[in-house]
């Protein structure tokens, strides 16, 4: 962006789109954080996908794989959705997966 674009975005008071989409990816994660700690599996399920991804969070596949470890206790088949991106569940299609296949 051109300096003077930028003075102009910043004398009008106006937050650049990617630090609102930023913002809200992080709060998306601690709104999903506290739901998993509160015990739902679903939300664990997406709080391990998010620490896998690293979105709205530092990545780090350890946690990741710890949420989804803990949500595996309750929903069995969640390790088929763990490499997915978050919000992907096991009852989506897994359409996307198939390109190329029976070409």
């Amino acid at each position: 962006m051109e300096e003077s674009s930028r003075r102009t975005v910043e004398e009008c008071g106006r937050v650049p789109l990617a630090t609102v989409v930023s913002d809200c990816v992080k709060r998306w994660f601690e709104d999903t954080l506290t739901q998993a700690k509160g015990g739902d599996a679903a939300m664990q399920v997406l709080v391990g996908q998010m620490y896998c991804r690293g979105y709205g969070i530092t990545r780090d596949a350890q946690k990741g794989r710890a949420w989804i470890s803990k949500a595996s206790r309750i929903r069995s088949p969640v390790w088929r959705v763990s490499d997915k991106r978050p919000g992907y569940n096991d009852s989506d299609s897994d359409s996307d997966d198939m390109e190329g296949v029976g070409k």
